[in-house]
């Protein structure tokens, strides 16, 4: 399979980048989070499985970084900011890089995107793995505005309260504490290689989805409940979480239970972004997960 970069025309026409490393008979296909972020977290995955014998596939989903960012306000193209629409591109990619029997890795929204495929295609999937994402947003809810309660003044929670009632997310102030919450909780340790002058997350799509930022949820994705679906999902699962980051480690004990063949680990000191955080630790549970599997050992 070719290495590097290779474009992908959809059969919407659209044009979507993708990005193969390493060489190997064992297929990971990696989901960025957002929706409306993009792969660079996957980049350095191809080296850290190399020895394994995987070739690591990533991209950027439609709307985001290097692949085509159409003009959602055009008639028709909200049919492009729906679930139906990110699933169905996943098996499309799949499709067009030629890969069966692969495993599924997808980070925060990546995670959802997951869940889904393995319910729906989970005939294509030799393993799946769900990388800090829950299957019940309410509880991601309550996560959220107790961490906010816990480390901000009740001055600065009513003044955060106050903009997100008014709308108001463009407030410098508020964006503030925005940062100090991403700075604690989803990118903890913040590396220059993936760092920009500005900003790459394609808004459009995130605001439909999530809303200003990950400590609020006022798009599509406050209706993302997926516990009922939870036992078609029949291949080795492994669920990741970091101990330290927005998604409630209760919620994926609670996943562990409702997936048949499924195994939870955690990485402390981690954020949402683990894989970053703590890399060691992260890896080696990926690593011990693909082995387990690929020698028919997984055990729950």
């Amino acid at each position: 399979m070719k290495q590097g970069t290779t474009i992908l025309t959809l059969d919407n026409g659209y044009h979507l980048w993708t990005n193969t490393q390493g060489t190997g008979d064992i297929h990971l296909l990696c989901l960025h989070g957002g929706p409306g972020g993009n792969h660079e977290y996957w980049e350095n995955f191809g080296e850290e499985l190399a020895d394994l014998g995987v070739q690591v596939h990533m991209y950027d989903q439609l709307g985001s970084f290097y692949s085509d960012q159409p003009d959602y306000s055009k008639p028709g193209n909200d049919q492009l900011l729906t679930y139906d629409y990110f699933l169905d591109e996943i098996e499309e990619v799949r499709q067009k890089l030629g890969i069966d029997n692969f495993y599924l890795i997808g980070q925060s929204w990546g995670g959802a995107l997951v869940q889904m495929y393995a319910a729906k295609y989970g005939q294509h999937l030799k393993g799946a793995i769900i990388s800090s994402m829950v299957d019940e947003i309410d509880e991601y809810v309550t996560n959220i505005n107790k961490i906010r309660e816990d480390i901000m003044t009740p001055e600065q929670l009513k003044f955060m309260q106050d903009c997100e009632a008014k709308n108001d997310y463009d407030n410098d102030q508020y964006q503030a504490l925005v940062d100090k919450l991403n700075a604690g909780y989803v990118d903890r340790k913040q590396p220059l290689a993936i760092s920009h002058l500005i900003s790459t997350m394609a808004t459009d799509v995130y605001g439909v989805f999530q809303g200003d930022n990950e400590f609020v949820v006022t798009g599509k994705l406050k209706d993302w409940h997926f516990r009922d679906q939870l036992h078609k999902i029949t291949v080795p699962t492994l669920i990741t979480f970091g101990e330290h980051e927005t998604m409630p480690i209760a919620t994926a004990k609670i996943m562990a239970e409702k997936i048949p063949h499924s195994r939870l680990v955690t990485t402390p000191n981690g954020g949402h972004h683990h894989m970053i955080d703590n890399a060691p630790v992260y890896f080696d549970h990926l690593k011990t997960f693909i082995k387990d599997v690929e020698s028919n050992n997984f055990k729950d």
